[in-house]
């Protein structure tokens, strides 16, 4: 690791500083405009279905799932611009032919395209397809440089939350304070996620250590007395709903767990041993992880969610498996675990067979009923980008690193915008560079920029590309200019509202874990002190 950090502090340094460093971006643009000339994984090559049936934007030049019309000779593409007077065309022998030779011409903006076959004399014959989309912005480098040192910006958010009402109550109390924040409901993720921002403060704050302990472990006891006890299908898992709040009391959710959420637990207790020694959250982390080797199935999957109770499946929904693969991984790499060879294995197989091959990158929320979702029709980065990551973080092959060039240049495609219209008003109501959580939920959210982030600088140690870093950096940087300067807090949702929503806007301690712990890996790569 220590190798890769003095490789992107020099990057850092000599490539995207001020002055004239910035010249290097007009090769790094050039290099971006390429690259998004290639289509991601077209449905003609054979190796998966069509994918972007419920796209809305491309970055990337897209391709289609056209049927080919009887006695066609040829196919014309026709694009219009919505807005303006921007008109497009070029004729294919094949209606799958992706949009390349235009792509490049057309600004951003919102299009129409038609696609009409013709005969062998070019009459024609009937309109085959018709479809409008965004074609997005592309990568343009320079962007905000960060407006203070990335360690500084982590501890300015991990304060905002330490010395919140809602995280101080648990000094007193082993109970969350749902009144006061009632996301707790999500006990997992947000519960584990606030303890890992407090490890965070006892890491980097020496003044704070004490009393942010004192929050981990009181945080800590609530997950493990909200477990399922030892003898149970479940055992040592905590649970995804707590105190029938929010989605917590949906019908479909009630008495009702995510499998993979316990996850969230597992690194937080894991985190929680790293700054205290005491090997109740690390033996706690290793009877999680026992759970999964015991409750996978035969075929190296596990289903999305269950009854908490029972353990039995709610649905035959299968779970994307990265979060278990990292959280695996961790516990062999750092803790020296022993017996969780085949479980990965078999989980490995898994997603590279079903969720890989079938490029269904899809998205699966507590907060939202996974079931009777159509296949690609929730595509997200949280589940692209994370995988990207797992996949890069071990000596990739040269097939498993364009694997994850795919999973990113999905990620991207999909879910960047490196930069917004204007609305009527000419505003843009969002802050680019921005990354989208996911099809069925259009709002930038700074975890989404973190997951890509840290993919786009897991593609860089792996292979240099000096483009994924200035991209890393671009949608890093601008966390620290969304941040708050005057109480540090880095919102959860990038778009602009009205004075009354931004008072009840939504706030996430995971996805603040998730910023915090991505500036604090660029700090680090940048050599801050």
């Amino acid at each position: 690791m220590k190798k890769a950090i003095i490789i992107f502090s020099v990057a850092a340094l000599c490539i995207f500083g001020q002055g004239c460093c910035r010249n290097e971006f007009a090769v790094l643009n050039r290099k971006a405009a390429k690259e998004y000339l290639e289509p991601i994984r077209p449905a003609a090559e054979g190796r998966n279905p069509c994918w972007n049936g419920y796209s809305r934007k491309f970055i990337y030049a897209p391709a289609f799932e056209i049927a080919a019309m009887e006695g066609a000779a040829k196919y014309r593409f026709d694009i219009r611009q919505q807005e303006g007077d921007g008109q497009w065309s070029f004729t294919a022998t094949e209606p799958t032919a992706d949009l390349s030779p235009v792509w490049a011409s057309i600004p951003p903006s919102m299009v129409d395209l038609t696609v009409l076959a013709l005969d062998a004399d070019g009459q024609r014959l009937d309109t085959v397809y018709t479809r409008s989309f965004l074609r997005d912005f592309p990568f343009e480098g320079p962007y905000n440089d960060n407006v203070r040192p990335y360690r500084e910006a982590a501890m300015m958010a991990a304060l905002y939350v330490h010395n919140s009402e809602a995280t101080k109550a648990w000094l007193d109390s082993v109970t969350p304070d749902t009144l006061a924040y009632p996301h707790y409901t999500y006990a997992n993720k947000i519960v584990g996620g606030l303890i890992r921002i407090e490890t965070r403060i006892a890491e980097n704050i020496p003044s704070k250590r004490e009393e942010a302990i004192a929050i981990a472990k009181n945080a800590a006891r609530f997950l493990i007395d909200q477990s399922r006890p030892e003898g149970d299908p479940l055992e040592f898992f905590p649970p995804t709903y707590y105190g029938r709040l929010v989605a917590s009391r949906k019908p479909w959710n009630i008495g009702k767990t995510m499998t993979m959420d316990a996850c969230y637990a597992g690194n937080a207790f894991l985190d929680l041993y790293d700054v205290t020694g005491d090997e109740l959250y690390l033996d706690r982390a290793l009877k999680i992880a026992g759970t999964y080797a015991r409750i996978q199935n035969e075929d190296g999957s596990f289903p999305i969610k269950v009854d908490f109770a029972t353990g039995e499946p709610v649905n035959e929904v299968g779970a994307m498996l990265h979060p278990v693969l990292n959280f695996i991984r961790r516990l062999q790499d750092d803790y020296g675990a022993e017996g969780l060879d085949e479980m990965k294995s078999k989980a490995e197989k898994w997603m590279k067979e079903v969720a890989l091959e079938t490029f269904d990158l899809t998205g699966q929320f507590e907060d939202v009923n996974v079931a009777d979702v159509h296949p690609y029709e929730n595509l997200t980065n949280c589940t692209a980008a994370p995988y990207a990551s797992y996949i890069l973080r071990s000596k990739p092959t040269p097939a498993e690193i364009e694997d994850a060039r795919d999973l990113i240049r999905l990620s991207e495609d999909q879910f960047v915008h490196w930069n917004a219209l204007p609305d009527g008003n000419g505003i843009r109501v969002i802050c680019p560079p921005c990354v989208y959580e996911q099809h069925r939920y259009q709002m930038p959210v700074d975890a989404s920029s973190c997951n890509v982030a840290n993919a786009y600088l897991d593609l860089y140690e792996a292979t240099g590309d000096r483009l994924a870093f200035a991209k890393a950096k671009a949608l890093i940087d601008n966390i620290t200019v969304v941040q708050d300067p005057t109480d540090g807090k880095i919102p959860t949702t990038w778009k602009l509202y009205s004075p009354k929503r931004n008072k009840t806007r939504s706030f996430w301690y995971n996805c603040t874990c998730s910023s915090i712990t991505t500036l604090l890996r660029m700090a680090e790569i940048v050599g801050e002190e």
